[in-house]
């Protein structure tokens, strides 16, 4: 079936069930809503289409899946609730009993339902849940990844996918990326490699223009919405909502220039992120210090319509939270040579795969470390807020440069001069040089290496456990005994980085129903509006699971809102 051309399509006045932003969430609740026989369209701000999805890893976290279960991985709602109970301890208005259900009951339904509609999913088998030892927990993962697309299936939409550019060309999820970069280590990530390469250099013989993670889900998302005939607008940048006798009835926004509302006749649901783009906002919310430039987040992460649903009466939650992926900045703040995409995009780095190698460890100023540093991302970036370690250090030896990746360095790559005349990277032949150079305590950092060094002999990290759970380990170096996340820090030269709380979007926002809709403060409805994604309060709290924790709940809640506006189709026809 061909597509249509992006610029012949016209907009209507009105709709069945308007969706502003095109986030993953949108998506699904636009192809549930035209199976049952609405009339679905969205609108999305930028002019490219995918939204924070789009720049993302690339993740479902959805317990008790059909997907999981073809591999012989078994789950139960019973067990992915107990999971839930020891990991998502913040109640709050968006973490009620009846969201969990709703999440855990219609997160399966929706899987199947995508893959009916054509969705390709793969298992990442062995990206284990973030406290896979916990009661509940699952040690091969929860998580579900897309299948690489070839952009070239999308015709003149291609160009309008968002796509963070760093993942563009690969042709694998980010599992297999963690994996892979173990190759110096042991022969199993050199045969992956080995694999990936070839496949690279086939897709450029012949023509293919692969995306994997966010961009794989968005572009076969957008496909699947398009083959449907559901109608996406981008370039409409949505401002006010229209309230008429209590229920939110239209949006208006700039389009082509024209100041243009489009009503709704069954409901409105929002999927537009979150801040983290907009600096006034953070310093709003936050805690300090912040800043809009360590983030990694859709460029279309402004904020406006939370503040649009805040105007109307809604309730907010959490909105000091984001999914923190802590970055390395130079001493100034600023993003260190090698942290830009291919357009000279500002991409500071992310660490969540880098934190759990041998030889390498976090400190404060005092020398001490903090926290397990093969934390999941979220609960790092928590930590350092909690202790006030910001900056915090990475520190870590000559064994730790050489055969691991750092940043835009590949295993076996030597460091970058500039980052070193930055003093981004702090280098010394001695770890009291190294303690003088980056501010931290040389006697605190003495003391908390000596405790370390005699840990990697033991292979147990007596004081945060590192090493300990799968998710800790499948990051670490298997080939490292005895514990492939702990190794001493004694071969010089010695090397620091400054860390701090760098993230992939906001985390709160408004308050809403097990049904999407959203709530004033008081716990009514606002009638007629519906919300799912970064610019609502989490189903999980102030925790994140699993891989995919932030992903999966806007997929789900943007699907049970097209239910529910089927619903009220149903009884304004009664």
């Amino acid at each position: 079936m061909a597509l249509p051309d992006p610029y012949s399509l016209i907009l209507e006045s009105e709709y069945d069930f308007v969706i502003v932003g095109s986030g993953g969430g949108s998506m699904a609740a636009a192809l549930r809503a035209k199976r049952d026989g609405l009339n679905p369209v969205i609108l999305e701000k930028r002019e490219e289409i995918g939204g924070s999805t789009g720049f993302s890893g690339g993740v479902w976290w959805i317990p008790n899946n059909h997907i999981m279960k073809r591999h012989g991985v078994e789950d139960s709602k019973a067990l992915a609730n107990r999971y839930m109970d020891a990991t998502v301890d913040f109640v709050g208005k968006g973490t009620t009993p009846e969201r969990r259900e709703v999440f855990l009951d219609e997160g399966p339904e929706m899987i199947r339902f995508l893959e009916d509609e054509g969705m390709k999913f793969e298992y990442p088998d062995g990206w284990a849940d973030y406290y896979d030892e916990r009661d509940g927990g699952q040690p091969r993962g929860r998580s579900l990844v897309a299948e690489t697309f070839d952009l070239r299936q999308l015709g003149p939409w291609a160009k309008k996918v968002s796509l963070y550019a760093p993942f563009v060309g690969l042709p694998f999820n980010v599992l297999t990326m963690m994996k892979i970069l173990m190759y110096k280590r042991h022969f199993a990530a050199k045969r992956a490699l080995a694999k990936v390469v070839f496949t690279m250099a086939r897709n450029k013989l012949l023509g293919r223009k692969v995306v994997s993670a966010g961009g794989a889900i968005q572009s076969r998302m957008l496909e699947m919405t398009l083959k449907r005939g559901i109608p996406v607008f981008s370039g409409f940048a949505t401002d006010r909502l229209i309230e008429e006798n209590g229920r939110v009835v239209a949006v208006e926004g700039l389009y082509r220039g024209k100041r243009v509302t489009v009503r709704s006749r069954h409901g409105i649901l929002l999927n537009v992120g979150g801040f983290a783009r907009n600096h006034e906002m953070r310093q709003k919310y936050h805690r300090k210090p912040i800043t809009a430039t360590w983030t990694n987040a859709n460029p279309g992460d402004t904020g406006e319509m939370i503040e649009e649903m805040i105007r109307l009466g809604a309730d907010t939650e959490n909105l000091d939270l984001a999914v923190w992926v802590p970055t390395s900045l130079t001493a100034d703040g600023k993003n260190p040579a090698g942290a830009v995409g291919r357009n000279g995009e500002q991409y500071p780095f992310m660490h969540n795969a880098d934190v759990a190698i041998p030889h390498y460890m976090w400190v404060d100023k005092t020398g001490n470390r903090f926290v397990n540093e093969a934390s999941s991302y979220m609960e790092l970036g928590e930590r350092i807020y909690e202790v006030g370690a910001i900056p915090a250090f990475a520190v870590f030896d000559d064994r730790a440069m050489k055969n691991y990746a750092y940043g835009a360095l590949l295993p076996g790559m030597k460091p970058v001069k500039k980052w070193l005349e930055q003093g981004f990277l702090i280098k010394a032949d001695t770890l009291d040089e190294l303690a003088q150079k980056a501010g931290i305590d040389p006697a605190g950092l003495k003391a908390q290496v000596e405790r370390y060094n005699r840990f990697s002999e033991t292979g147990v990290d007596e004081e945060f456990h590192k090493g300990e759970r799968q998710y800790d380990r499948f990051r670490g170096d298997p080939t490292h005994k005895p514990n492939p996340c702990v190794g001493a820090i004694a071969k010089a030269p010695f090397y620091a980085t400054r860390i701090y709380p760098g993230d992939v979007g906001t985390f709160g926002g408004v308050v809403t129903d097990e049904r999407a809709r959203v709530l004033r403060v008081d716990g009514s409805i606002i009638e007629g509006l519906y919300a799912t994604g970064n610019c609502t309060s989490s189903v999980m709290g102030r925790s994140y699971p699993g891989a995919g924790a932030s992903i999966a709940p806007s997929f789900v809640f943007g699907y049970v809102a097209a239910k529910d506006a089927l619903q009220r189709s149903h009884n304004a026809a009664a």
